[in-house]
């Protein structure tokens, strides 16, 4: 795989996991003030991973989603850790480690292909790290 298609395809796996992560808190969560909040992060999450698919096709790839198994596993992670707490401090605390993540592997990313990639494709990955690093920043209210 090429710079420009790992890249992409990182962004689109990412954008996928948030947007499927947030549909179950969705359903986990009682807070209208954190839902309210979670909808608008699932749209950013929506319009990277739009903008992704949409840059694998100009480059003539096709995108690898997650597997069932990495979907799977991620669904029973979030259902055992709320099962006792379904708070929104829990929930924002869930949230804040996965972007973390998410940030630790743009970074990477980012330093590993930044002159060897497309500079809009590292672009979008930067967008993605200020992304994750925003939401990191909105959810700190909710602990």
């Amino acid at each position: 795989m090429d710079a420009n298609e790992e890249l992409l395809n990182f962004v689109y796996q990412n954008s996928q996991m948030g947007i499927d992560t947030l549909r179950q808190m969705l359903e986990i969560s009682e807070d209208e003030k954190m839902n309210e909040y979670l909808e608008g992060q699932k749209r950013g999450y929506i319009e990277l991973h739009k903008k992704a698919k949409q840059f694998l096709s100009e480059n003539g790839t096709d995108e690898k989603g997650l597997s069932m198994m990495e979907k799977m596993k991620t669904y029973w992670m979030i259902n055992m850790q709320t099962i006792r707490d379904k708070s929104s401090s829990h929930i924002a605390d869930m949230l804040i480690k996965g972007s973390t993540m998410g940030i630790n592997e743009a970074v990477k990313k980012i330093n590993d292909y930044e002159g060897k990639a497309k500079k809009e494709y590292v672009d979008l990955m930067k967008r993605l790290q200020k992304f994750e690093e925003g939401n990191i920043e909105r959810l700190k209210e909710f602990l």
